[in-house]
């Protein structure tokens, strides 16, 4: 069977304070409809500059101690020469370049290779915009 690519783009209100969203099962529905037993990569990404995507452990504290050291390593002050938008915006553009905007992830026979405590998870920093897109890709 030939290889085969799809890929489809999804909202997700992320609100006007930094999070880490669990987004494990959309990536799941959407392989469940594109993927049918097959084995491939899936690219998960997000077409914005202060957005990220990580792999981790939620709802241990995990998801909350990155956003700790995120806080930690780009404070949220004036430091920044990026300055639009709310004070210490110039941080949540900083933000990519420590947490990539994408991911590439094993699929085997249509489902995610994640480790038992693994997901997917998308890191907003960013208050000043609460609505994000996702794309997620397959090819198998």
């Amino acid at each position: 069977m030939a290889d085969t690519f799809q890929t489809r783009t999804f909202e997700i209100t992320t609100g006007d304070h930094e999070v880490a969203l669990d987004i494990t099962e959309r990536c799941a529905e959407f392989l469940a409809q594109v993927a049918a037993d097959r084995d491939g990569l899936l690219n998960v990404f997000v077409p914005h500059a202060t957005a990220g995507v990580a792999v981790l452990e939620t709802g241990a504290g995990s998801d909350d101690d990155l956003l700790a050291v995120l806080r930690d390593l780009l404070p949220a002050d004036n430091r920044w020469r990026h300055r639009h938008g709310s004070p210490g915006h110039g941080r949540d553009h900083v933000l990519p370049g420590l947490v990539a905007p994408h991911a590439t992830l094993p699929v085997i026979g249509g489902r995610l290779a994640l480790g038992v405590w693994q997901s997917v998870v998308l890191i907003d920093t960013n208050g000043d915009n609460p609505s994000r897109t996702v794309r997620l890709s397959f090819l198998g």
